[in-house]
């Protein structure tokens, strides 16, 4: 019996004991696990490294901008969320208001924000009373929408946002030598050519304005709604003529071109 307790102590299995018999050895591909375990530490110590690098340009570069331009951590871009006014727009929603309700937001009443529209669309420009307030450089813009002065210049008599006609300072002025020399066929192909070129021209002028009033060029101006009027609000007015400096703005094709200057005096 004490020689059978000797033989079951002493004995070893075969599968982990290189002298047994049935041993096999583990596959050369296995990697023990804690040279495995190792090897992921080191990888994910590389990627928290280069997270931190980008982490401290990041911030040294948001430091430099603060300390330069004194007001913007991202060396003058300041997004509409990081804007209480704009913020505090968005949660209202977009506003919704006629010619005659917009005339109210001029600047005349200071417990108002100072509105101003362009093709429709209204901005906020509250932040530039000493352009857009009472007795500013541009105050005649308040409280309206004058999207055809924007594109003609002509302060006075175009502070409102009838386009019709506009595209007419874009297209030369005719000459009738050039003309005679062109069949009438050829006459009409050149005149709805240049109509689609001016209508682009005006509403490009546009986009530089809408640019700017919302934003996107670092003034601390944006959208806040878009004014309602009647499907047909047009029917009834007489289509504006074009002001006297836009017609002078026109260039003159032709001959008649070298006589006489192209365009005008900037307004």
């Amino acid at each position: 019996m004490a020689d059978v307790r000797r033989r079951a102590l002493g004995t070893t299995d075969p599968a982990t004991d290189p002298k047994a018999a049935g041993y096999v050895p583990k596959s050369a591909d296995s990697v023990p696990s804690k040279i495995q375990a190792e090897d992921d530490s080191s990888a994910r110590i590389k990627v928290t490294d280069i997270l931190r690098i980008l982490g401290g340009l990041a911030l040294l570069n948001c430091t430099l901008s603060y300390f330069i331009t004194g007001d913007s951590f991202g060396w003058g871009y300041r997004p509409w969320w990081s804007k209480p006014t704009q913020v505090s727009s968005w949660v209202k929603g977009p506003l919704q208001l006629t010619d005659a309700q917009l005339a109210a937001y001029d600047g005349s009443d200071p417990s108002k924000p100072i509105y101003l529209a362009i093709n429709g669309t209204i901005y906020d420009v509250t932040s530039g009373p000493n352009y857009y307030g009472p007795g500013g450089m541009y105050g005649f813009f308040s409280g309206k929408d004058a999207a055809r002065a924007f594109v003609t210049g002509c302060f006075q008599e175009d502070l409102n946002p009838d386009l019709r006609g506009v595209e007419e300072m874009y297209i030369p002025l005719d000459d009738p030598e050039e003309d005679a020399k062109l069949s009438k066929g050829e006459i009409k192909t050149r005149r709805e050519r240049e109509l689609r070129l001016a209508k682009k021209e005006v509403k490009g002028s546009l986009a530089g304005w809408e640019k700017l009033f919302s934003g996107a060029t670092g003034k601390n101006y944006f959208k806040v709604g878009e004014v309602i009027r009647e499907k047909d609000w047009l029917k009834n007015t007489p289509k504006p003529t074009l002001c006297e400096a836009a017609q002078k703005k026109r260039k003159v094709r032709g001959a008649a071109a070298a006589a006489k200057p192209a365009g005008g005096p900037p307004v």
